[in-house]
């Protein structure tokens, strides 16, 4: 086989003649990060202790809001408000520059509004394909750094950088750092991927297609931030055609393996329940450990993620479970939300009787692709 410039990379396939290119040619803005993400919740004393087990700090709290951080500058990595049901309300992205609020509200018919975070800012609210509402925010003030978690100092070979002690990582939450990314499911993945392409300036680093179903398009994009040169991380939003439209997880990075591996350890004994881990991805590279909160919801720690520049084109692979991880454990019907439900199957009816891109081919698709 003949090397291509993907192969050893990032996936051995690239683009076919023809095929999505990954990005807009003329975005409204970029944007720089993912801010926050924002949910609604009816307890949160219990959901503060699950944020101090996974290793959050708290940045701010009130009777009817609880603001989540990590220990790097900059934005708060979440917001839990007060409410009736449990349920994730949408994203926030960190404009660049003040002024691409202003761009972005004439190019889409809002306003600049008063952001509600601590420390004050401005944001333009928008709506998704999806119906996901998502902000994009420009903060007037960073939150400062935190004391660190600090990585093992480890031996490699003949490479002795720590002799006459030991190595005794402590049972403790992993320290979050940041916010790392968010993976959405979505019936109008098609719609979806340009808005956020069009939009915010987002570029594609890998796309995954069904098994026989690749002249139909993509069915997963992982994509990042683009900063030019600088190299950000492999995603930053994450996206799959599926019958609901929903949260699927968020991640947050942590030092080091000893971090995942300590910390998940603290959170099994206080009784929570890990979805899947720990192992390491292939698109994208991370470590990984999935846990559920209390509410349901799927958390990721990890750590050692891909850095890409703007100068890499996508990828291209099949989706598969066997190509979701290098190593580790199978990965669970949990994390692959393959449990039957009576909402799943409400999801399923919805979608294939409703104006979207979900039909029996596709859906069949991703069935043979969770058992592959």
């Amino acid at each position: 086989m003949s090397r291509t410039a993907h192969q050893d990379l990032h996936s051995e396939q690239g683009a076919l003649r023809g095929e999505h290119p990954g990005r807009s040619r003329n975005p409204v803005i970029k944007v720089a990060d993912l801010a926050w993400l924002e949910f609604e919740k009816p307890d949160l004393d219990r959901a503060e202790v699950f944020a101090r087990d996974f290793g959050f700090q708290i940045a701010a709290r009130t009777e009817r809001e609880l603001w989540l951080r990590g220990t790097f500058a900059g934005s708060p990595c979440m917001v839990i408000r007060r409410g009736r049901t449990s349920r994730f309300i949408g994203p926030a992205f960190r404009a660049t520059e003040r002024a691409d609020l202003d761009r972005l509200a004439r190019a889409t018919g809002t306003d600049v509004r008063d952001a509600d975070v601590p420390g004050g800012g401005k944001a333009v609210n928008l709506l998704d394909p999806s119906g996901f509402p998502v902000r994009v925010v420009h903060c007037a003030e960073e939150l400062p750094a935190l004391p660190e978690q600090r990585p093992l100092l480890l031996n490699f070979g003949t490479e002795h950088r720590r002799t006459n002690t030991t190595q005794r990582p402590p049972r403790e939450p992993s320290r979050i750092q940041r916010l790392g990314h968010v993976v959405l499911e979505t019936r109008v993945f098609g719609r979806a991927l340009d808005w956020y392409l069009d939009t915010l300036g987002m570029i594609v680093s890998d796309f995954l297609f069904l098994d026989g179903q690749r002249g139909r398009g993509p069915t997963m994009a992982f994509i990042r931030c683009d900063q030019g040169g600088l190299a950000v991380d492999h995603h930053t939003l994450a996206m799959h055609l599926g019958p609901g439209n929903g949260y699927v997880h968020s991640a947050y990075q942590v030092t080091d393996l000893d971090a995942i591996a300590a910390g998940g350890e603290y959170l099994g004994e206080r009784g929570y329940k890990r979805s899947w881990g720990i192992g390491r991805h292939i698109q994208g590279s991370q470590l990984f450990d999935y846990w559920r909160d209390p509410d349901h919801f799927m958390l990721e720690h990890f750590a050692d993620g891909d850095l890409f520049s703007c100068d890499l084109e996508p990828g291209w692979a099949p989706m598969s479970t066997s190509g979701l991880a290098q190593w580790g454990p199978p990965a669970t019907r949990d994390f692959l939300g393959a449990s039957p439900s009576p909402q799943r199957v409400r999801d399923v009816i919805e979608a294939l009787r409703g104006d979207n891109e979900m039909d029996p081919a596709r859906l069949l698709g991703l069935l043979k692709a969770a058992n592959s």
